[in-house]
């Protein structure tokens, strides 16, 4: 009787198991950070590490856009220059002396994560001072309660220690969520917008594959530096479902993305 109880107390934990966990369990090796959550019922489906402080390449650029947007100038002209175009790829090329609508700037930046976009909107909300518009996103970060999170940059390059976690990074983004400009933004797959005085016409397509071929999938954002290795924030919503996912430095983004989503989205 004794060792059937045994027995029945190793291997109880395993049949408990639901699917969705059982598929994260899985595929947990290839990330360095994970965390998932059920936003309806506001509760926890998985995590790993999440509070593990980690670089969060272009994920940063979600910070970027919601102070444009809180800033009230979305309908303001930009103009670029030298200093806002000193950024490495990816870009959306701008040429110095265009003139843009800071909300253009704002597409650009979330949907094909172009840092010559997100650097020229950190300078112009800055007053001209990009270090003084990373001091707005680190105080907007402790607000948040973003507690192991320290922005040195609005474009998310590994410079310093700029660095965040998994559930820093998901509170960040419950917050933007809460928006509508920005949920209208992220879930684009592509946006098409002018200059205003040289009429140069760009057209910016989202770096995130999942949008294309994923139904449910309502946006965040994706990231990538050689320190952060792949990272993406993806949001999930299906009927009464609505599942918001950060991942950090994953092995195979595509690929496992799409298994964890399927498996909490059933």
């Amino acid at each position: 009787m004794k060792i059937l109880l045994v027995f029945l107390f190793f291997i109880l934990p395993s049949f408990a198991l639901t699917n969705d966990t059982r598929v994260f369990q899985k595929i947990q090796k290839d990330f360095d950070s994970i965390i998932v959550k059920d936003l309806n019922k506001k509760k926890l489906i998985f995590s790993k590490d999440e509070n593990q402080i980690l670089r969060p390449a272009s994920l940063t650029k979600i910070m970027t856009a919601m102070l444009a947007i809180e800033s009230g100038k979305m309908n303001n002209i930009v103009t670029i220059t030298p200093e806002m175009k000193k950024v490495e790829p990816t870009i959306a090329n701008f040429k110095v002396g265009e003139k843009f609508y800071l909300k253009d700037l704002v597409h650009a930046a979330m949907i094909k994560s172009a840092n010559d976009a997100a650097n020229s909107i950190a300078i112009y909300l800055g007053n001209g001072s990009k270090q003084k518009f990373v001091a707005m996103m680190n105080v907007k970060a402790k607000k948040l309660g973003m507690r192991n999170t320290n922005f040195t940059n609005p474009c998310g390059f590994d410079i310093g220690n700029h660095s965040s976690t998994a559930n820093d990074l998901l509170k960040l983004t419950e917050y933007a969520i809460k928006n509508k400009t920005f949920n209208s933004i992220v879930k684009l797959e592509k946006y098409a917008f002018n200059a205003i005085n040289t009429k140069s016409r760009y057209v910016v397509h989202s770096s995130n594959k999942l949008l294309s071929n994923e139904p449910y999938i309502v946006g965040v954002k994706t990231g990538y530096t050689n320190e952060a290795g792949a990272c993406l924030i993806a949001r999930a919503k299906n009927n009464n479902k609505d599942v918001l996912m950060v991942m950090l430095n994953v092995n195979n983004r595509w690929p496992n993305a799409k298994l964890a989503l399927h498996a909490v989205m059933k």
